[in-house]
């Protein structure tokens, strides 16, 4: 029988070493993969990840249960992505600069590459789009489109209105059709 997140912190709280190991086992991969979209950089991704459970591990007593613990933790996460990006903030990338981060090189003929190269740069292409937004409306896409969370739950771990969480969405979803579409013809 699986524990709740709730008898597994409780049982953390107790003492029992192995409780909080089955947390960050739980829910690492989904908060990996937030960080990772969020960041666009696996190396940074692992670190805020890391930060993740470790701030959560040491606030464990003042989580409340008046959300769920996944929402706490992608809080928390959350929190830790936009101090990464407020650090980076200083250091402006060119176009060039950021192309090669992301390992992008525009495809001559499209028709020669095979499948999974070709999979392989549209999702790079995806992903410098989704760099490219503001980082709330990238979180909210993220959180809605790959974590496959709903609208009340994103709106629980942002604190916000339900009626912004999907403002955010759609804005977002638009700005990114229109950069997907500027980077299409980039191509």
């Amino acid at each position: 029988m699986e524990l709740s997140d709730i008898e597994l912190i409780e049982r953390t709280l107790a003492g029992e070493p192995d409780a909080f190991n089955q947390l960050v086992r739980r829910w690492e991969r989904q908060i990996f993969s937030l960080a990772l979209r969020m960041l666009g950089k696996e190396e940074e991704a692992r670190d805020i990840c890391q930060e993740t459970f470790l701030s959560a591990y040491r606030n464990l007593s003042k989580f409340r249960g008046d959300a769920k613990f996944s929402s706490w933790l992608y809080r928390i996460a959350l929190n830790c992505c936009h101090t990464q990006l407020r650090q980076r903030a200083g250091s402006y990338l060119s176009l060039e600069q950021q192309q090669e981060d992301l390992g992008f090189e525009p495809a001559t003929d499209l028709e020669h590459v095979d499948d999974d190269m070709h999979r392989r740069q549209i999702g790079d292409i995806v992903k410098r789009a989704l760099m490219g937004l503001p980082p709330e409306m990238r979180e909210v896409i993220i959180m809605k489109e790959y974590q496959e969370l709903k609208f009340h739950e994103i709106a629980e771990i942002l604190g916000i209105p339900v009626s912004t969480v999907k403002t955010r969405v759609y804005t977002g979803l638009n700005q990114l059709k229109q950069r997907l579409s500027h980077l299409k013809s980039a191509l």
